[in-house]
């Protein structure tokens, strides 16, 4: 018969069991269910790298771009920092993107920015001793949006001055560091799920090792390299 101290061995032995599986089972739900919601920004990613990467004919969008210039009456903004004229005149204009600085300020009755989001660039120069300001506009096709998603950010490492100001950069912006952070979790859930699935261990340790020897030279050995 067995003993107490047996039963409550057995029962652990089996919980564990059960969390372990229930853990499992949650893995699985979250690798695909994830890869679901990433599958349109992996690929947007890869097809705009793919972009950035050749010089195809089809997707040209430089020589392409339309670009118009006009004068635009203006109201003086409220007295201010840069920042908060730049807005004000953007309401005025009816224009909305990421604030970028093309210059330093040297005349107070003068305001020069860009404002950009992907497909359109404004430059905007106001003149407020005549409240008049130009606009400077290029419009690009979908090619230049792809390619511009790729790498918009609205901050530039270089530049200090220019800062994410536009609500919907900052939303972009954390999307794809959701991206990446998804990225992480479903690469370690693969590696978990191939662990486990002993016939595959030796192939997927191969293809494993070949993938870390590329990353690594890429990473490590051009440095060495003359």
């Amino acid at each position: 018969m067995p003993s107490a101290t047996d039963s409550a061995a057995r029962n652990a032995s089996a919980t564990g069991r059960g969390g372990l599986e229930s853990l499992r089972a949650w893995n699985r739900k979250l690798h695909y269910y994830l890869g679901l919601y990433l599958l349109f920004f992996l690929w947007l990613f890869a097809f705009s790298g793919l972009l950035l990467n050749h010089s195809w004919k089809f997707a040209e969008f430089w020589d392409s771009r339309h670009q118009s210039t006009n004068q635009v009456a203006i109201s003086l903004p409220p007295p201010g920092g840069d920042l908060a004229q730049a807005r004000d005149l953007m309401r005025q204009l009816g224009v909305a993107g990421e604030i970028e600085w093309t210059r330093s300020r040297d005349k107070p009755e003068r305001l020069d920015f860009r404002v950009s989001r992907p497909g359109h660039i404004v430059e905007v120069r106001a003149d407020f001793a005549n409240q008049r300001a130009t606009l400077n506009r290029i419009d690009l096709n979908y090619w230049g949006i792809t390619r511009i998603l790729h790498t918009f950010t609205g901050v530039r490492l270089e530049d200090r001055r220019n800062e994410r100001d536009w609500w919907l950069t900052t939303i972009w912006a954390l999307a794809m560091d959701a991206v990446a952070l998804g990225l992480v979790f479903l690469v370690a859930s693969s590696l978990w799920m191939w662990f486990e699935l002993r016939q595959k261990r030796r192939w997927g340790l191969v293809a494993l090792s070949a993938g870390a020897v590329v990353c690594g030279l890429f990473c490590f050995g051009l440095r060495w390299l003359y």
